[in-house]
Order: structure tokens, then sequence, then C-alpha cells
């Protein structure tokens, strides 16, 4: 009679190493699932001396605001920005590419203010990496280009605006 024990014997790493590689695998799959969560930016509230960008639409390069301007646009034609669209702040390093704001010695907030054109009064971010709604009721241009800018609110002497070139995109 055949000794059972060597058939167990080479079975058993064959089922270790199968325990071994599906443990390694879920482990390897929760270290992934987790990663991106870790590095998503927490809200924080917007204070003193900090820097920062703005994005639009959740870009700083290039952004677009869709304008519900249907048909042929003409030059100078104004209307009202599609809703879904929103304005953010980040923290921002000092030696940021994009043109980097500074909340100076007294900010709580910051304010992004569409341009002259506008006839809204401006959106008010208390939060960095919290979308704020870009209002429907603005009135801006219908085809173009433009800023936004994100000024620290209250002022201060050591503030620092950030401005952002934006385009301004009829619908066909």
């Amino acid at each position: 009679m055949a000794p059972r024990s060597s058939a167990r014997s080479t079975r058993h790493p064959l089922r270790s190493a199968t325990l071994a590689a599906a443990v390694l695998g879920l482990a390897t799959g929760l270290a992934g699932a987790v990663a991106p969560a870790a590095q998503a930016a927490d809200p924080a509230p917007v204070g003193p001396n900090q820097f920062f960008s703005g994005l639009v639409n959740g870009s700083a390069t290039d952004p677009a605001i869709q304008m519900a301007c249907y048909g042929p646009v003409t030059p100078g034609e104004l209307g009202h920005p599609l809703p879904g669209q929103s304005v953010e702040v980040l923290p921002a390093s000092a030696a940021g590419t994009a043109d980097v704001g500074y909340t100076g010695s007294a900010a709580d907030g910051i304010v992004a203010n569409f341009g002259p054109t506008s006839t809204a009064l401006p959106v008010t971010l208390g939060y960095y990496a919290v979308p704020v709604a870009i209002p429907t009721g603005l009135v801006l241009p219908c085809s173009g280009t433009g800023t936004v800018v994100f000024t620290p609110e209250p002022g201060s002497p050591t503030a620092r605006s950030a401005t952002l070139p934006v385009r301004y995109v009829a619908q066909p």
C-alpha cells in the first residue's frame, strides 16, 4: 500500500501556494482600492497665509465654460452658462506653474469673479477641493475668451489674486 502522506505532501504545498497567491492578490487589490482614496484631496477650510490655485470645471489648463447660446453667435452677444459647471480652489505650492494666489494675513474665503461682463454677484469659496456651481444667472460672452479671478476675502496688503484664462463656448 502506497503511503498517503506522500500524496498529501505534494498537494499540501500546492494548496499553500494557491492560498498564498489568493491572499496576496486580495491584499494587493485592497491596497489598490485604498490608494486613490488616500490621495484624494480632503476638503479643508480656506485660511490666512495659504497659496492656492483656481479651477473651472475641474481644470486649470484651458478650461471652457459652456454657454446656453444656440445658433449663429454674433460678436458681443451675451448669454447664460449651462448648468452643471463649477469653480473650485485647491491648495498650491509657492512655486506652482499656474497663476498662484495667496490668501494673505486675513482671508477666510476666496471669491471667484467672472469679469467685467458678469452681471451677477461673484461666487464665494470657503473650502479647498469643494466645487461650487457656476450660477446660471450670470451674463457672460457667448464665445471668446475671458478670465475668472479668484480673490482672497477679506483682503489684506499681502493677499494676491489668482487669474485663470477661460474660453466661452456657444452650443451648436
